[in-house]
């Protein structure tokens, strides 16, 4: 990794994760493999700050730590890519499995249990099928009907607006939107904890 840190793929560890590293991955990543129009990709990072957004549409008062397993649910694609799910399903169990391992020590790392509670879950792929509406209707080339039919309805009273970030400006913002969960949750101090007297 970037950070000079060397991730085990098949055993990950905890200790060997940096969010910096994960943003600087889902920044480069693109959804859709790339076939989606504009001058940007539309990054795994973007994506993931707004199904973050959605899921605390869905349900108002989401505790900060389950908002931040949204901003981190396809994290592990920082190291293995984003891959459309026929193809997962297509590659098996292994992969399965190798994706399941990352994404656990992802979620200790940043202090959340292994595994979200199936309610959570549940949430975040429904914010998730409801981003890839957005996407599909507006960059990948889908009519309304053909996506509701695939993705199913958007959230009542939320509507948005995609226009795909540079992958420099979608690191940022992933990193600012982790930054701010993180201090919610106590994993990192709130800056005007750093000043003292």
């Amino acid at each position: 990794m970037l950070s000079g840190r060397r991730l085990d793929l098949l055993d990950p560890s905890p200790l060997d994760i940096e969010i910096e590293d994960i943003a600087h991955g889902l920044a480069r990543v693109a959804r859709w493999n790339g076939q989606t129009i504009g001058e940007h990709a539309f990054s795994v990072a973007q994506h993931s700050c707004v199904v973050e957004e959605i899921a605390a549409h869905i349900r108002p008062g989401l505790e900060p730590k389950w908002r931040l397993a949204a901003l981190l649910h396809d994290a592990s694609e920082y190291v293995i890519g984003d891959m459309i799910s026929p193809f997962k399903a297509a590659l098996g169990m292994n992969y399965k499995g190798f994706e399941a391992r990352l994404e656990d020590a992802i979620h200790v790392r940043f202090g959340l249990p292994p595994k979200s509670p199936p309610p959570i879950k549940t949430l975040i792929k429904k914010a998730d099928r409801a981003c890839a509406f957005f996407e599909a209707t507006q960059l990948a080339g889908f009519d309304r009907a053909e996506s509701l039919k695939i993705f199913g309805s958007p959230p009542p009273g939320y509507d948005l607006t995609i226009e795909p970030l540079p992958a420099p400006v979608a690191q940022a913002r992933y990193l600012e939107r982790y930054r701010v969960l993180a201090e919610a949750v106590g994993l990192i101090p709130a800056p005007d904890a750093w000043h003292t007297e």
